[in-house]
């Protein structure tokens, strides 16, 4: 049997294994002659054998089968010329995108199918339209109130509908030449409509059946909305209503303290409204360090914004005059919080409802998310999922790599794993939050001896002159091997910052690595460094350059 995907003696392992449990003997895999050789009964089906190597993760191109009088027939996989696509992804975000070019590149025949706007979340009503507004809230800020007592600065009234629309014009210029005009340029086709599956191999769009070897479910999340009761009744707000609102809110209550309540809460606080974040758990990036947690909470609380922690949410009403009500018990105590909008922003759940995964004998959890093994594939093994239907880390670059994952392994036939070792994460607040790698405490569950180094943002050269001193950087190590294991920000362009970071991790660089480096003076990466440094030595009886 030829076989496509095989790299190494774990892969002849695999195919040997699979194809013994469906009844072949005397299996023997070699993966640099992409083959395998086998005896099997007369009774047992080529199917059988081709479907035993596709579950084991590779690709089984064809069988040479000889007969006791040395006679031989070749045969072609007999599922190949069956089908209508060698892949059909389901979405048109990143995962899909990725997917679907790095299929092309394998000359695989791939469609898309969206049923609503190319593009998915990231450039949609995600990342690109998110980011604009509050870049444009911070210019507001620092005109109201910057830091430095010569400068005379004053500001006029804020046109919200202005910036929407300098947004939208964005969104709409990136999604175009970043997704739309790709489709053309790789040359796979894109079907308009919503999918559901009606067996394992077969999807319903409209009143057209598409077959396909291979299925990419890219569908994406979408709001979660708590069950509280009277919240349904009322006019609140998600994520994607509130980029496009048209006038500001003189009173905003967010319920959610995750990245994007913190995000766009201090967006509309930056241009002048009263903003109060309402959170169940007790504080602050409750799965953060608690140095991480402090700095946040002391940096929203100097800029004016209410934070409420550790409420239980009774009900919600809305009065005549549009005004929304949320009761709440904060220890003990019954309060109400009034407000002219409310946000809610408490997390997303999976796209999955519609597809009638059911019919294609795909497993969800227990939140409607895609269960999927270290290769992406589901309990189909001829269906991948990829990105936010998974419910793994909900950034663009991790959907972006499932989806190259997803092609190598379903076209191009290897047996690829995704790699989430090392992923960071920014939220795009002021200061700015960025995160990779392990928390003191996750590090100690897993077994290191835990040191940790905390280096307030107020001994940061670059936090100093710019007077904005409320922060804080923190690493985590291995204590015997000297290892970083996580580097946790709070500062003015950390995401920019924790890409060095990522790189010490990945690369298992030690404190002493770090130590020495040249770190340029006056930049916040600098920080990194001193942090290192501060691992055993006293950064208080430093000169300002000297490490």
């Amino acid at each position: 049997m030829k076989i496509e995907g095989m790299t190494c003696t774990s892969c002849e392992r695999h195919v040997e294994n699979e194809l013994k449990s469906v009844g072949a003997r005397d299996v023997s895999a070699d993966f640099r002659k992409n083959q395998a050789v086998l005896e099997a009964p007369d009774a047992l089906q080529l199917d059988v054998l081709f479907q035993g190597v596709r579950d084991a993760g590779y690709r089984p191109v064809g069988i040479e089968i000889l007969s006791e009088e040395n006679s031989s027939e070749l045969y072609a996989t007999p599922t190949d010329e069956s089908v209508d696509y060698d892949l059909v992804v389901l979405g048109s975000g990143s995962a899909a995108f990725s997917a679907a070019i790095q299929a092309v590149s394998y000359g695989a025949k791939v469609a898309m199918v969206e049923r609503g706007t190319i593009g998915g979340t990231c450039v949609n009503i995600g990342c690109v339209p998110s980011k604009a507004l509050l870049r444009a809230g911070e210019i507001y800020h620092l005109t109201k109130e910057n830091p430095f007592p010569g400068l005379q600065t004053s500001v006029g009234s804020v046109d919200l509908s202005g910036l929407v629309t300098q947004k939208n014009r964005l969104v709409a210029k990136l999604r175009q030449q970043k997704y739309v005009d790709l489709i053309e340029e790789y040359g796979f086709e894109l079907i308009s409509g919503e999918a559901r599956f009606i067996d394992e191999k077969t999807v319903e769009v409209g009143s057209r059946r598409i077959t396909a070897r291979n299925f990419l479910i890219a569908t994406g999340a979408s709001p979660a909305i708590p069950d509280i009761p009277g919240l349904r009744d009322v006019d609140y707000l998600t994520s994607t209503m509130a980029l496009e609102l048209s006038k500001l809110p003189k009173r905003l209550a967010v319920i959610g303290s995750g990245y994007i309540a913190m995000e766009l809460g201090q967006f509309f606080h930056n241009l002048g409204a009263e903003v109060t974040l309402m959170q169940r758990s007790a504080r602050l990036l409750k799965n953060s360090d608690p140095e991480i947690s402090e700095a946040v909470t002391q940096a929203l609380t100097e800029q004016g914004i209410q934070l409420v922690t550790g409420a239980m949410f009774h009900k919600i009403e809305q009065d005549s005059s549009s005004t929304k009500r949320v009761y709440v018990t904060i220890d003990g105590e019954e309060q109400v919080f009034l407000a002219e909008e409310l946000l809610i922003a408490t997390g997303r759940q999976p796209n999955t409802s519609s597809l009638h995964l059911e019919t294609a004998n795909v497993k969800l959890g227990a939140h409607g998310e895609v269960l999927v093994d270290e290769y992406l594939r589901t309990s189909n093994p001829r269906i991948y999922a990829a990105g936010d239907v998974t419910m793994g880390p909900q950034f663009v670059y991790v959907a972006a790599h499932e989806g190259w994952v997803v092609a190598e392994n379903a076209v191009g036939g290897a047996n690829q794993k995704r790699d989430l070792s090392v992923v960071p994460g920014v939220t795009f607040t002021n200061p700015s939050i960025a995160t990779v790698g392990l928390t003191e405490e996750q590090a100690k569950a897993q077994g290191y001896d835990v040191i940790s180094s905390v280096l307030p943002l107020d001994v940061v050269p670059r936090a100093l002159v710019n007077r904005e001193t409320t922060g804080v950087f923190k690493l985590v190590a291995d204590a015997k091997t000297r290892k970083i294991l996580g580097a946790h920000l709070v500062a003015e362009n950390a995401g920019d910052v924790i890409y060095a970071a990522v790189l010490a991790i990945k690369f298992d660089l030690t404190i002493e690595d770090l130590r020495g480096t040249l770190a340029p003076y006056l930049t916040m990466a600098e920080g990194l460094k001193l942090t290192a440094l501060t691992f055993d030595k006293d950064v208080f009886k430093f000169s300002c350059c000297a490490g």
